[in-house]
């Protein structure tokens, strides 16, 4: 989505395809619009967030507080959904995040959320949009810390 459509919101009934929901969710985090954000969300909405399973979640209220913190503490947060695909009510997307914080360290987040679409809106998540790691550990330093073996 470019720049230019930010502002242009579809409405949550834009179609039942969950691909009009994503787009409708990038240009409203690209605008900053939190009501028009929260929007997109079912107010019954689940995020599942399997490799940390304690920050799964329900409801839009939660959406909403979330996101008024990020928007706070990334004033120049920009998101771009680099590819998607939809099947019956299942939208795949990979997303980047990037700004800057307010203490200005660099904000980067890369990775992918599987929405569940129903009536124009997320009702359910799986998330796994992560902080990109800006250490200078190799593959093999990696492994060694996932698995508790030495260099």
């Amino acid at each position: 989505m470019d720049d230019k459509d930010a502002g242009k919101l579809e409405p949550a009934d834009a179609g039942l395809d969950p691909s009009a929901m994503l787009r409708r969710l990038e240009a409203a985090t690209n605008a900053h619009d939190l009501e028009g954000l929260a929007d997109c969300f079912a107010p019954d909405y689940e995020n599942e967030t399997p490799t940390h399973p304690a920050r799964g979640f329900r409801g839009r209220q939660q959406v909403h507080h979330n996101w008024q913190r990020i928007f706070a503490g990334v004033p120049d947060l920009h998101a771009r959904v680099l590819r998607s695909v939809s099947t019956g009510s299942e939208v795949w997307s990979e997303w980047e995040m990037s700004g800057h914080r307010r203490d200005g360290a660099q904000h980067l987040m890369r990775g992918v959320v599987i929405f569940t679409v129903s009536q124009g809106r997320a009702a359910r998540a799986r998330f796994y949009l992560e902080p990109v790691d800006a250490s200078d550990s190799d593959v093999n330093a990696a492994v060694a810390a996932t698995v508790g073996t030495g260099p």
